[in-house]
């Protein structure tokens, strides 16, 4: 098969892995990930509070979570989670608790949403070894030059983001959270427009590990319907590699 005719799901499943992190070891990777990009790269949080190098906070024991792995290399690449509602003595979500002075609470009810069908999608990082590309340091989002990797491989860096976005997708739709709040950059709801996945603004700018306002996804109605058909292949892969890892999981959220 020619480099041209493979699609950039098939591209990307060709040097990175997305698995659910079920483990201590697989989710020791993602708070790593997670101190790297919050704590030492941008400073969101207080590198003092982690002296074991692992990025971590109330959430993180009731939430599911997402690793992708560069394969060659075996180096944790990129890390997302899913927070669920009404988890024993965590009953707000990170950003109901954190940005509450910038949800609009009246738009966000007169979507009827019922309480146990919502989650927050956070922490969505990728390691900046795999975002060094001249422009890209100082995004969370990128590519990188600071491993060993072909021009072809590097290409696929890119789709990092766009993967464990997919990932949170796959993870709402197994546990039954498929109404989804996340706090966005401004350009997140733009790029994902372009790849037909809506998201409805429900609420003001706030600082908050920068520029940010809440959003409301759906996802069936604001992603899997109108989502683009080469992403719509590269979520399905995705989604059936994390569903047999979901169900071979004790628990999962409830």
């Amino acid at each position: 098969m020619s480099e041209a005719s493979v699609s950039p799901g098939e591209a990307f499943a060709k040097y990175f892995s997305v698995d659910l992190a079920s483990t201590p070891e697989a989710r020791a990777h993602v708070f790593g990930i997670r101190y790297r990009v919050y704590c030492e790269e941008f400073g969101y949080e207080d590198r003092r509070a982690f002296p074991d190098g692992q990025e971590r906070d109330k959430y993180d024991a009731v939430s599911l979570h997402c690793l992708i792995t560069h394969r060659t290399s075996a180096t944790p690449a990129g890390c997302v989670r899913l927070v669920p509602t009404a988890a024993p003595g965590l009953e707000l979500l990170p950003l109901e608790e954190h940005c509450a002075n910038s949800l609009d609470r009246a738009l966000l009810d007169s979507f009827s949403l019922d309480r146990s069908t919502m989650c927050e999608i956070s922490r969505l990082a990728v390691d900046g070894r795999f975002r060094r590309r001249a422009g890209e340091s100082m995004s969370r989002f990128g590519a990188s030059k600071a491993i060993d990797i072909s021009q072809q491989e590097e290409r696929s860096f890119s789709l990092i983001s766009v993967a464990a976005f997919l990932a949170a997708t796959a993870l709402t739709d197994l546990s039954g959270r498929h109404n989804v709040l996340a706090m966005m950059e401004p350009f997140l709801p733009r790029m994902l427009e372009r790849s037909g996945i809506h998201f409805h603004r429900v609420g003001a700018d706030v600082d908050y590990h920068g520029l940010r306002a809440p959003y409301l996804g759906r996802t069936y109605q604001d992603g899997l319907a109108t989502m683009r058909p080469e992403l719509k292949q590269m979520y399905q892969a995705i989604h059936a590699r994390i569903r047999s890892q979901f169900q071979g999981a004790a628990g999962g959220v409830s």
